[in-house]
């Protein structure tokens, strides 16, 4: 019991940096980006083909992805998302998917259809067991799971303090609220929504790196996954960054259980809990001021 909670909270981490890019875009920009998913699958194929062609650490392979798709998602925003930031919803829900489908077919045919690996370092292999008095396993704990929970706290906290105690966080939130009087005060409204928007794409490509392992990586993860994106969004809501975390956890524990006690239902219990959830508070779980 203990080793699926354990496994459940690992997959609910990486979910929350997978997600919490696309909960800062609909959230703070105001935008609905189904495309995140793509950015996060090119932060895995980036990991892939540096340790693979030419035998990047994975480390390293990890701060390249993010710096890597966040520079793309400095290109993308500044030549394409731009001019759909005052357009309808429906609009941008449309020029996302268009997106997405771009870039299953573009991996597909650069890529080829075969699900990448990607080998560990010795370091983050293997299995650490805590037993009780009477020898039997208590918990197992994954070495990379363990990594990516704490990498995953680390960012959360990260992203708690800039958004809330930072110079920055405090013009992000003024540029949302009134992006006119903002641009009176002096703020530079294009270069906040830039940067925010580069750094929820360089999370997502971290995330897509980071869970190439644990997901697996093809050229339809941007599909495969947009789903579970969403999920988290829409439980956690997006008003902070504490409530996508909340919902992944929650989702990841729910999914991981199960499917281990339930696998012929696969997904079935993460989507009765999101229908549940919804019903009960449509603006999100963890929003503040929800009734």
């Amino acid at each position: 019991m203990l080793t699926i909670l354990f496994d459940g909270v690992a997959y609910g981490m990486l979910l929350f940096v997978l997600a919490v890019g696309l909960s800062v875009t609909m959230g703070l920009m105001n935008f609905i980006n189904l495309a995140h998913g793509a950015f996060a699958s090119v932060g895995g194929y980036v990991t892939v083909v540096l340790m693979q062609r030419y035998g990047v650490p994975f480390l390293w392979c990890l701060l390249l992805s993010f710096v890597g798709v966040a520079l793309l998602g400095v290109l993308m925003e500044r030549t394409l998302y731009r001019t759909m930031y005052a357009k309808p919803h429906l609009d941008q829900v449309l020029f996302s998917i268009g997106l997405v489908f771009m870039a299953v077919a573009s991996t597909d045919y650069f890529m080829g259809a075969s699900t990448q690996i990607i080998q560990l370092p010795d370091w983050l292999r293997g299995r650490t067991e805590l037993l009780d008095g009477d020898a039997n396993v208590l918990v197992g704990m994954g070495h990379y799971r363990l990594f990516i929970i704490a990498v995953c706290a680390l960012l959360a906290l990260a992203l708690q303090l800039v958004l809330s105690h930072t110079r920055f966080g405090s013009r992000l939130r003024a540029a949302v609220d009134d992006s006119r009087v903002a641009a009176g005060l002096g703020i530079n409204v294009n270069r906040i929504f830039m940067l925010t928007f580069a750094v929820g794409s360089g999370l997502a490509g971290l995330g897509g790196a980071m869970g190439a392992e644990v997901l697996g990586l093809d050229p339809t993860f941007p599909l495969k996954f947009m789903v579970y994106f969403l999920i988290v969004v829409a439980v956690g809501g997006t008003s902070s960054i504490t409530g996508p975390l909340l919902a992944a956890l929650l989702l990841g524990v729910a999914d991981v259980a199960g499917k281990y006690y339930m696998p012929k239902l696969g997904a079935f219990t993460v989507y009765l809990l999101m229908i549940g959830i919804l019903v009960w508070r449509p603006q999100g779980l963890f929003t503040r001021g929800s009734k």
